[in-house]
């Protein structure tokens, strides 16, 4: 018979002692990956805190809090480690003050916005995520829609002339026509009238001197009285009675941000449309023009289809 001591189990508050180290050092573990995203803008806001909140549900192990911006310090005294998240204008402004400071995505900025405040520069540590629609997609939304349009008509100013090497470069592999035309007085509607007689469609910049609430109904009565339908700018312009555009909503924001909180700041990209999108149309306006009931859900997926194939 062996004399080998019989194996005998550690007492229960050892094992409960092994326990609570395992279960520190587990939570130690996932306390250290937790990220630390502060969100800043100019008013706090039921909206804000909506969103913040929402953000923080898509993220319950990360600390989501949300700061006005006149209890910010200067950029180059938040800690290094924060990811910080600008809601507005006036806190990308602030964010500008030094090149110093944590990484940081932009929320929502237009591209005629950026252009304003950077002209051709981008700071480093900064992520531009665009509001207003890619100008492919909405020219691949229009051939969707309307696939007899070839020239496509352009209103824009000074500030929105830079898009417009990029419009036609755009254009190019879809058979399009770009048709443009400077409208500097908005008073004046003889460079919109001269623009709806040699085009087939007009496609809206989102250019907020050229298209907002003292312009739209010159636009809109203009260009459907000679049944030329206006694709864009933003769905706010279909709601008014253009017929249709791509856009992004808060619920495709959030996911941007998700996605993009899980990756380490350095690969963030330097500016960025969503992947996530949704099209918006005026049924009204698309009987007006004989165009068939346009499913909203499957143009999107469409679109988006067509996004991934190389």
């Amino acid at each position: 018979m062996s004399n080998r001591p019989a194996c005998r189990m550690p007492p229960l508050g050892r094992l409960l002692a092994i326990l609570c180290l395992m279960t520190s050092g587990l939570l130690g573990s996932l306390a250290s990956n937790a990220a630390d995203i502060l969100l800043t803008g100019a008013e706090d806001s039921p909206g804000v805190r909506a969103f913040t909140q929402a953000l923080s549900e898509l993220r319950p192990r990360d600390n989501v809090r949300f700061q006005t911006l006149a209890k910010m310090p200067i950029p180059d005294k938040l800690p290094e480690n924060i990811r910080l998240i600008l809601l507005d204008l006036p806190s990308l402004d602030w964010r500008l003050q030094n090149a110093q400071g944590p990484a940081t995505l932009v929320l929502r900025i237009s591209r005629l916005q950026a252009r304003q405040r950077l002209n051709n520069t981008l700071p480093a540590r900064l992520c531009l995520l665009w509001s207003d629609p890619p100008l492919d997609r909405q020219l691949r939304l229009t051939r969707t829609l309307l696939p007899q349009a070839r020239r496509i008509g352009v209103l824009y100013d000074t500030h929105s002339e830079f898009l417009l090497n990029e419009l036609r470069q755009a254009a190019l592999p879809l058979g399009l026509e770009m048709v443009t035309q400077r409208w500097d007085n908005i008073h004046d509607s003889r460079p919109l009238q001269a623009l709806l007689n040699n085009s087939d469609v007009l496609l809206g910049l989102d250019d907020a001197d050229l298209y907002n609430p003292k312009t739209a109904k010159n636009l809109l009565l203009s260009s459907y009285s000679r049944q030329v339908a206006l694709i864009g700018p933003n769905a706010g312009f279909v709601k008014a009675g253009s017929l249709a555009s791509t856009y992004s909503d808060q619920s495709d924001w959030l996911a941007v941000l998700d996605e993009l909180l899980d990756r380490p700041p350095a690969t963030w990209p330097r500016t960025h449309y969503p992947h996530r999108f949704k099209v918006a149309s005026n049924p009204q306006v698309a009987r007006s023009l004989g165009i068939e009931q346009i499913n909203e859900a499957s143009v999107a997926t469409l679109l988006a289809e067509g996004e991934r194939r190389p």
